[in-house]
């Protein structure tokens, strides 16, 4: 299963973590700003430790 897509009608084509709005840019500026995993963990429940490494491997 592709974790990252990229879809113009969700979040204007932004890449999100697959089944959710979440953007690997939101993942990554949360990160940035030293939130822990387990903290975005918490803040968007629909999201998984796997979307957060999709993210950063996304990002590289």
């Amino acid at each position: 299963m592709q974790k990252i897509v990229s879809d113009p009608k969700i979040m204007m084509g932004k890449p999100v973590i697959s089944g959710t709005r979440i953007t690997v840019e939101l993942i990554l500026e949360k990160l940035a700003a030293g939130e822990t995993s387990q903290q975005i963990l918490e803040a968007h429940p629909r999201l998984s430790d796997e979307g957060i490494k999709a993210a950063l491997a996304f990002a590289c």
